[in-house]
Order: structure tokens, then sequence, then C-alpha cells
């Protein structure tokens, strides 16, 4: 078992400083793990509730009767199957003196989880518990970078990250998906056939990385643009997909106005490929796309960034940036290549100068140090990632966020 203590650090400022403290990831991400490690270290009272557990069902019958009493630590695991708990839990926040923080887990983002955001306004702050980070399974040597290629090709799950070995990561992955699609949305009252949705979800794999088109998306399917909006929604509502806004700098009107759609683990991502091992991944079409979002991520981690500062631009037919973060008064380009050899291009120039960036940086594969590649351009081997100290001129960020 590894110890996230970088979010366990993180997760102890927030509840000293807020009642409800909503821990929300993918299913089987680690947000238990994560949650049984903060109890340990807890000093004072700890009650945990399962509420996928039959007997914790059994014992919140009467919610307001078991809860209303308790101090100290009350962890709340799975907290999407029990909606109705959250006015309850705002009465119990709003009590003097908090006799009691509460830490909830959840595999759905707040506007899944019916009245949640309405219910606990101004009490509540969210966390969101991503895959493990580069920074969490770096080897002490960094140079050999056989584990940043085993991280890419499985994926952040634990379990299929850490499996023994590569098959029993695939089938932990395919059995993922199977239970995500017959069970895990069933769970959260979203009713829809398994088979359409998986046939969606390939699709948006095949996607991974490009603007999205939700009207060919659509007729490929047989259903509506609303439908397969709709579908979209469901993902990324339950972190298996990202979406990266455009950017619009008013230089022209032909500025890409659609997001980006990314499948958000790239373990996933190959699975749903039919990717099997590395030498396939490499000689796959959507080989560059699966790394571009791969290391996007773990830019937004380490850089710190949040969802309204993250953006991609593109000009149609013409130049584009991979990444562009907003971030403490300064404009920081990203650019992301599946090369050891980077060089610097026409887009990037355009880029430079369309956006005013203050730096760019150019990620590529493999370890080493960073090197200028032109007045304002940095190359970083994907290595660097395991840290922020590469960035020029940018305070430090806490990974953890």
């Amino acid at each position: 078992m590894i110890l996230r203590t970088q979010h366990l650090a993180a997760l102890k400022r927030q509840l000293s400083n807020f009642p409800v403290v909503a821990i929300l990831g993918a299913r089987q991400v680690g947000k238990t793990t994560l949650a049984r490690q903060l109890q340990e270290d807890w000093e004072g009272p700890v009650r945990r509730f399962d509420l996928e557990d039959p007997d914790d069902q059994a014992r919140l019958a009467d919610p307001s009767f078991v809860l209303r009493d308790l101090t100290g630590l009350v962890v709340l695991d799975e907290i999407q199957l029990r909606p109705d708990l959250f006015p309850l839990l705002r009465v119990l926040a709003d009590r003097p003196g908090t006799p009691a923080r509460f830490l909830i887990l959840g595999s759905a983002a707040p506007e899944l989880l019916n009245a949640s955001a309405q219910s606990l306004a101004g009490r509540v702050i969210f966390y969101e518990l991503d895959g493990l980070a580069l920074n969490e399974i770096a080897p002490a040597d960094t140079q050999d970078a056989d584990w940043l290629n085993r991280r890419w090709l499985r994926g952040g799950f634990p379990r299929a990250l850490l499996a023994s070995d590569l098959q029993l990561s695939r089938d932990w992955r395919d059995a993922f998906i199977r239970t995500y699609l017959e069970r895990d949305l069933p769970q959260l009252g979203i009713n829809l056939p398994a088979l359409t949705l998986r046939r969606f979800w390939t699709m948006l794999a095949h996607y991974h990385g490009q603007t999205w088109n939700g009207s060919e998306l659509a007729r490929a399917l047989g259903v509506t643009d609303k439908t397969v909006s709709r579908y979209l929604d469901i993902l990324e509502g339950t972190f298996m997909a990202l979406r990266l806004q455009p950017w619009h700098a008013n230089v022209g009107k032909r500025e890409v106005k659609a997001p980006k759609v990314y499948v958000a683990d790239s373990g996933l991502l190959h699975s749903l490929l039919g990717i099997g091992n590395l030498e396939a991944l490499l000689a796959h079409p959507k080989c560059g796309a699966s790394w571009e979002g791969f290391i996007l991520r773990e830019l937004i981690r380490v850089v710190g960034a949040k969802r309204n500062e993250a953006f991609f631009w593109s000009v149609h037919g013409g130049a584009e940036l991979d990444l562009l973060i907003l971030k403490d008064g300064q404009r920081l380009g990203f650019e992301i290549k599946l090369t050891h050899s980077p060089s610097v291009s026409a887009s990037m120039h355009s880029a430079r100068k369309a956006l005013e960036l203050d730096h760019l940086y150019l990620l590529c594969h493999g370890a080493g140090e960073p090197w200028a590649l032109a007045q304002g351009v940095t190359a970083v081997p994907a290595a660097n990632l395991v840290s922020d100290k590469w960035l020029q001129g940018l305070p430090r960020a806490a990974t953890s966020q």
C-alpha cells in the first residue's frame, strides 16, 4: 500500500476549516484506502459507515438518531447511494462548536449527487482524488523510464498499476469497465443500456484528444445530439472522461470553439482500444493522443491548476497549443510530444505570440534534465513531472491539489 502523504496533509487542512469534506473520484481510485489512512492518524474518536454494507445500511435506518450524538471524525463511504443524508448533514454541520467532522466519499461529481450542492453550500469543500500520480510511484532513480511507461500503459488505478503482471492489470481494467456500466451507473439512478454506453465510450476512445463532434457521434450511434451530450456528461460526472475547454484569444474568427475530449485514465483508454502491451501501444494510431492525455493530466496536477484555469487553443487549419494554464497572473503554454528529440515548430512560435505566453514548455518522453530550445521555450522530459522544480517563475504549487 502506498502512503499518499500529500493528499493526507491536504485533507487534514480542509477538515480543520470545514465541517464536511467530500473526497470525490472514480470507483476504485483509492478513496477508501486514503480515508483509512486518515482514520489511523486521527486524534480522537472515529466512526465509519460503508453505505454499500447491508449492516451499515441497517444501522442508518434512522440516520438522525445515529449520527447526531457522534463526535470526532465520521466517515460516510459511497455517499452517492444515500443522497437523503445531505439535508441532515447540513443540520449537523451547523451545530455550535462543530462536535463532529464529516468525511464523505463519493464516486460522482456534485452535479450528479442530488441536492448536495444546495444542501451543503458553504459547509462542504470538495477534494478530487485522481489515480496514482508520478510523484507517488517514482523510484529513487528516475533516469530509467520503464516506470513512466508502466504508469502510461496501465493507468493510475492502484489495482491496475500495481498488479503483479500485465495480464492481471488488463483483466482488472476489463472487469472495472463492465462493473461500472452494469452496476455503478444504475446505483446512481442512471438507467441506460450497458451495451449502448459501452459503444459510446469506445467511440469516445477513438476520438481521444480530438475536438468534440457530437453530431458525428450521434449519427454513428443512431441517436440525437442531445443524447450523446448526455452520455458525455455522465462519463465526465463519474470521472471517466475529461473535457478541456477552448481558449478564445480574440485573434481571429477561425478559432476552435468546441472542447477537446479525453478518456480520463490512460489504462482504461488502452483497454477500450484493445491495446494489450507497450509494443501494441507504440504501433497504434492513437499512441500520440494517448501520451498527450496522460501527460496533460499530470501537468494540471503538478501546476495545481483548477478546471477554470486550464484550456487548449487552436485555430482551424493553423496554430494550436495542447495546454494553456492561467495561474497567478501568468500564462504558461505546454506542448506535449511523444519524442526524445523535441524541436520548436512554427505553430509554437505562433501560439507564443498570439497568446502572449510567459513561457512555453515542451513535454517529451524520457528522463534527464530540462534544456532550453529557444528564448522562452524549454524542453522537459516527462520524468521531471515528479515535482514542479522545472517550472520557471511560477510560485510553487501544492501538487496534491
